[in-house]
């Protein structure tokens, strides 16, 4: 059966410095592929902040302009696609030869989306993911994704997909995932919680996927000096402890939970495992029950603003123009 070396990798960006995180990002890179792994995953927000402890300036009715600086910088340092740093991104990929995946704040327009994407190890984009469902204070920064950008992509080694952070705790984005057949599923994180393992073991389990989960380790001096943390000032207080993790479609742990600081966590994924698993549990197979439970996932793009244009014919009527589908917008 084919197998594959999969890499989280746990490490802390230059926060807001897009190109120093990039640069940082292309050496840890270069690192997992040294170690072997053919899949390479970092965490939630990685490029270029998981602003941990920020307000932004917020109260209800008040905003403060401190914030909106805050934001401003925030906004400045996100990633462009196509642009700059997507294409660094795909150059680190190419370069270690490896199918990389990390999280990025993406920006298109006026809004901030934290997002996942996967290049394959030509450099190539092969799909993005936009977080459905920014979790509480979050919703002040990040627009909301929609269906169009949830990609199951075929790889060489495995269908792979990705849900960030929360959505986790969705069961409907799970079970979509699933019905997708996605076999290795990602996970990258901004929870470093000890029940964060759990929450992974059941999705390994319930999907019968490996799972691969990628959490920062980050410093308060990893951070800028006006950095505006609840937590204070001190540059060795720990705003994200870790704790990434591979999990094996049994739920079996094989690299993991670390929080110890920066790492790069590896694991050998026997594909075997998927059917082995599968025998007694298919989730959106035999399993399921579609005569009781249905579900309708709607992939089309939710865009604010439609052109129109006036239609041929007799009766002067319109139609809605076509646009084009966002990248990734299928399932691979």
């Amino acid at each position: 059966m084919k197998s594959v070396r999969a890499a989280v990798v746990q490490a802390a960006p230059v926060v807001f410095d897009r190109e120093r995180t990039l640069a940082k990002l292309a050496d840890l890179t270069r690192e997992a592929a040294d170690l072997g792994a053919g899949i390479v995953l970092f965490p939630e927000a990685f490029l270029s902040a998981y602003p941990k402890g920020l307000d932004f300036g917020a109260r209800v009715g008040m905003r403060t302009p401190e914030g909106r600086e805050d934001f401003r910088r925030y906004f400045e340092s996100a990633v462009e696609i196509p642009g700059p740093a997507s294409e660094a991104l795909g150059k680190s990929a190419s370069s270690a030869k490896v199918t990389l995946v990390v999280g990025v704040i993406e920006r298109e327009g006026g809004t901030l989306y934290c997002a996942v994407l996967f290049f394959g190890p030509n450099g190539a984009l092969l799909g993005k993911h936009r977080k459905l469902m920014p979790t509480a204070a979050e919703r002040l920064v990040w627009g909301f994704g929609d269906g169009s950008t949830l990609p199951v992509i075929d790889t060489p080694f495995g269908r792979l997909g990705a849900v960030i952070c929360w959505e986790n705790y969705m069961p409907l984005l799970r079970m979509a995932m699933y019905a997708k057949g996605v076999e290795i599923y990602c996970a990258p994180t901004a929870d470093d919680r000890d029940t964060w393992l759990s929450t992974l073991r059941h999705i390994a389990l319930e999907g019968r996927c490996f799972v691969l989960s990628a959490c920062q380790y980050l410093t308060r001096g990893d951070c800028p000096e006006d950095y505006a943390a609840v937590q204070g000032n001190d540059p060795k207080t720990i705003l994200m402890r870790g704790g990434s993790a591979i999990l094996g479609p049994l739920g079996t742990v094989l690299a993991g939970p670390n929080f110890e600081g920066e790492a790069i966590l590896v694991a050998d994924l026997d594909m075997g495992e998927i059917a082995r698993g599968k025998y007694d549990f298919d989730v959106s197979g035999h399993y399921a029950r579609p005569d009781i439970f249905r579900l309708l996932v709607n992939e089309e793009p939710q865009r604010p603003v439609v052109f129109v244009r006036e239609a041929a014919g007799a009766e002067g009527g319109m139609r809605e123009a076509a646009p084009a589908r966002e990248e990734g917008g299928d399932d691979g």
